[in-house]
């Protein structure tokens, strides 16, 4: 955060380094862009844009410097850019803010007080896969991050019964049974954006014909075994790896799909059994 700061008061117009921020802080940008989305509830991307308006607003309402000077100060072009970025986030043009003085969103600094205590257990084990293939069915769906997803469930329901069963025959190594494979997915996990999500199964042979295949490369992987109500328990474990799980172990999250597999499910209980694969390295 104090990255952050730093970077909109000496150089607002230009993007923040994640990468850089990364870096020093000893992780990846692929884990501190999950971490932050997960922890903040926001993007980081999106964290930024709204302390860049934040500071922006502050510029228009306290100076009399022109809305060109302060749109380029910001990163902006032009002014017309400039007020479409600041209504998008106040709700109220540069010009009226200027005059009335607000109504404005402003975006406080975040400040994290992470408490890691353990006290809800995680049945979690570490395991190494070789590379495998992940085979079946994909397609592009928005990412939605609470309830049932309807473009997943529309794709799912669009496979027949019998095709289920010819890729469950196909299975033959772990992860097991009929896999929700999320990969492609947009570093900030911004809701909306879209993933590839691919219904299938893993695999070390050959993927048949007309079917869609994900290469998985060998690596090491965090597997959550979660108990409940679906998909609810399923995406509170998802949650909870960032908030209690990864900031207490030496682990974290490297590029790769995302998979979830349900080993029972209960449709008229509406509860399942299931393991949550993330990809992760040493930290």
């Amino acid at each position: 955060m104090d990255d952050v700061e730093s970077h909109l008061v000496t150089d607002p117009s230009a993007p923040v380094d994640a990468s850089g921020t990364a870096t020093r802080t000893g992780t990846t940008e692929h884990h501190l862009r999950r971490m932050f989305a997960s922890l903040a509830g926001m993007p980081l991307s999106e964290y930024v844009r709204r302390r860049r308006m934040s500071l922006a607003a502050s510029d228009l309402v306290t100076t009399n410097d022109d809305l060109l000077t302060v749109a380029v100060r910001y990163g902006y072009g032009s002014t017309e850019a400039f007020g479409r970025a600041f209504r998008a986030v106040h709700g109220v043009g540069p010009s009226d803010a200027r005059r009335d003085g607000g109504p404005l969103r402003t975006q406080p600094r975040i400040r994290f007080h992470l408490t890691v205590e353990g006290s809800v257990p995680m049945d979690t084990r570490i395991t190494s896969l070789p590379a495998v293939r992940l085979i079946g069915y994909a397609t592009r769906v928005p990412l939605i991050h609470e309830g049932i997803n309807p473009h997943i469930a529309d794709h799912v329901a669009s496979i027949a019964v019998e095709e289920i069963k010819r890729l469950k025959s196909l299975n033959d190594t772990e992860p097991s049974g009929v896999l929700a494979v999320s990969d492609d997915l947009d570093p900030d996990r911004t809701e909306g954006s879209e993933l590839t999500y691919l219904h299938g199964v893993a695999t070390t042979a050959a993927a048949p014909e007309g079917l869609d295949v994900i290469q998985v490369p060998a690596g090491t992987w965090a597997v959550f075994r979660t108990e409940g109500p679906h998909p609810q328990a399923l995406q509170e474990a998802w949650a909870a790896t960032s908030t209690t799980w990864f900031p207490s172990q030496p682990w974290r999250l490297r590029p790769g799909p995302e998979i979830v597999a349900i080993l029972a499910f209960d449709a008229e209980a509406g509860t399942a059994t299931g393991e949550l694969w993330l990809p992760v390295e040493p930290s």
